[in-house]
């Protein structure tokens, strides 16, 4: 008798790919909420404890995303190779774990109420850390527990996982933050263990490529920026993303909205977050069910032009309901340019180098978000928040309409395949 092999029809219905949707979903509401406070936290501390101007303390907010930024930087590669050559759901359990401790640090000197400037930034850079590991090793896994067939429906799949945690985490935190400023803390503790316990209980993953350990991992390093370099449309994208974002990313700012120009206060500041999070949620849920397969390059394009643009109107905006409308469309244009990205490296990357490769992009994420902060944070010290966000916006179209130039290779992009079908 012949059994009939049922072939799941969604990532959904794979046990081992819930497991890694709740892990995923726990550890970016800890991360992004905690980041969310740490960032309003130090500037509450510049303004109030150490009698800065808005100027000052918005500097200070640049100085805070580079020192997130700096260890992105100098670790980006290692842990790439690392992804490649160790269990992966052993790097991301642990990585988890470790951001557990930031967390009671942060939690225990907020409880000593111990303001300092120097304690906020020391916490930011070890969760810098932490963030360098833990991505390319959760982002390595996905590929492994779903068929190449529903990749596409994973990644809106995973981007949902993402985006709640974004909406959850910055709303909730902000109204725990508000009730009481070491509870969030406690909150992303109980989260990572959580995402930690989930990840590494996946099961049959593949064994690490017998090749990867063999491999000097200088050498490994190299052959993963080499795949990254000869993939015209890969290095686009994630140049467009690196460059447009750095210009274009306006969240470093928010707490001086929040606080000084809009005067919504922790709450509103985590609404905005929220806001953001909400636009490209919406915007994943619909690619989850109907993924996005032609003209992705012109689709790619107009997303970060739309980014762009609704950051302009974001900077400009004195209303809160007008804000919160500017950054959820803001939200939905990035997600559309974050699926095509993501969708791509994970069909076009083999898995022996998926580690390395989504380190890289990792890599260009966090130049462009923690980078963009520091660049924001000075932009503010000479143009004022409301010029810094308005010209960052009108950066992130120039660049785009630069790129569309320097790479016909976007803009000639019908399909994820790996062979381009060209306009005549």
């Amino acid at each position: 008798m012949q059994h009939r092999v049922n072939t799941p029809s969604s990532p959904l219905q794979i046990a081992n790919y819930r497991k890694f949707w709740l892990a995923r979903f726990c550890s970016v509401l800890a991360a992004t909420g905690m980041v969310v406070i740490i960032g309003y936290q130090l500037y509450d501390v510049a303004r109030s404890e150490y009698g800065m101007s808005i100027t000052q303390a918005s500097f200070q907010l640049g100085l805070l995303g580079f020192a997130q930024f700096l260890p992105v930087f100098l670790l980006t590669p290692v842990a790439g190779v690392i992804a490649d050559r160790i269990d992966r759901r052993k790097v991301a359990g642990m990585a988890a774990l470790l951001d557990v401790c930031v967390a009671l640090g942060l939690g225990i000197t907020t409880e000593l109420e111990v303001r300092s400037l120097p304690v906020l930034f020391g916490f930011a850079v070890l969760h810098g850390v932490v963030r360098v590991f833990i991505g390319p090793a959760m982002s390595a896994i996905a590929p492994n527990v779903v068929p190449s067939s529903l990749i596409p429906r994973a990644i809106g799949f995973n981007s949902i996982a993402m985006q709640a945690g974004v909406i959850i985490g910055p709303a909730t935190y902000g109204f725990l933050f508000a009730a009481d400023r070491a509870l969030p803390y406690w909150s992303t503790a109980v989260f990572q263990v959580i995402a930690a316990l989930t990840i590494v209980s996946i099961s049959n993953l593949p064994g690490v490529h017998s090749d990867a350990r063999k491999a000097h991992p200088i050498r490994q390093i190299i052959d993963g920026f080499r795949f990254v370099w000869h993939e015209r449309f890969l290095l686009g994208c994630i140049t467009l993303d690196l460059f447009a974002v750095l210009l274009g990313g306006a969240t470093a700012l928010m707490p001086v909205f929040a606080r000084d120009i809009l005067h919504v206060g922790p709450e509103g500041l985590g609404w905005m977050r929220a806001a953001t999070a909400a636009g490209a949620a919406l915007v994943a849920l619909w690619l989850s069910f109907r993924p996005l397969e032609k003209n992705v390059g012109v689709k790619m394009l107009l997303a970060v032009a739309g980014f762009g643009a609704m950051t302009v109107g974001f900077g400009l905006s004195r209303s809160f309901a007008l804000t919160l409308l500017c950054l959820a469309l803001l939200g939905a244009a990035d997600m559309i340019s974050v699926f095509i990205r993501t969708t791509l490296v994970q069909l076009r990357t083999p898995d022996d180098v998926r580690g390395r490769v989504s380190a890289i992009s990792g890599l260009a994420i966090s130049a462009s978000n923690e980078l963009g902060e520091m660049q924001s944070g000075i932009a503010a010290a000479l143009l004022g928040a409301t010029g810094a966000v308005v010209f960052g916006g009108a950066g992130a179209i120039v660049i785009t309409l630069i790129w569309a130039w320097m790479f016909p290779e976007i803009q000639r992009a019908r399909t994820f395949s790996p062979r381009w079908e060209q306009e005549p």
